[in-house]
């Protein structure tokens, strides 16, 4: 439809896209202290997910988020009480101005959530013990123009990430951990 009216729209696709039920801008996993999943979140990382983006000037916002914007037109949360997504600024997202209008939080959380693995002791403590902050929002592509040919766009969501993971726990512990993820690549220090 955008198209249509002259407005420049392309697909995008999101692989590894995070589903940030609370907003929370992480996907968080609670285990107990012999590894077991407790079931208390839900936060999701689905194989792909996709959306359209569209180029507008942005006078609501501020001239520095004029360019791509983000808009799905299948949102899976309500947003500002109905079932909406977009347009959030490309820009905003890879900014990490998360507190705009129209849902750059979310969309933020989709691209760029850290994985966040937490111990629950029986004394109702919780401890963060492994974060990922690479795993979410990988090869974010469009289809080039004129050939089938995939453009990453991924820069334009996000930084180069070098953040190192860490543990606070052995890593067969972890490993026990991550029965049904078991294409995660570990390195424990």
């Amino acid at each position: 439809v955008l198209r249509s009216l002259g407005i420049p729209t392309r697909v995008i696709t999101n692989f590894n896209s995070a589903h940030d039920r609370n907003i929370n801008l992480s996907i968080d996993k609670y285990i107990d202290i012999s590894g077991k999943t407790l079931h208390w979140t839900e936060d999701s990382v689905w194989n792909f997910h996709v959306w359209n983006e569209s180029w507008f000037i942005r006078r609501d916002l501020g001239s520095f988020y004029d360019g791509w914007q983000v808009l799905d037109a299948t949102p899976q949360e309500r947003s500002k009480g109905t079932y909406q997504c977009g347009p959030a600024s490309t820009r905003a997202i890879k900014e990490g101005d998360v507190n705009l209008d129209y849902d750059s939080s979310f969309v933020f959380a989709a691209v760029n959530a850290d994985c966040v693995t937490w111990i629950h002791y029986s004394n109702k403590r919780k401890e963060r013990i492994y974060s990922d902050t690479r795993k979410i929002g990988k090869f974010i592509s469009t289809k080039a123009v004129g050939t089938n040919s995939r453009v990453d766009v991924t820069a334009n969501y996000k930084y180069p990430e070098v953040k190192e993971i860490s543990f606070k726990i052995s890593y067969s512990q972890y490993k026990n951990s991550l029965m049904d993820d078991r294409k995660i690549l570990v390195t424990a220090v």
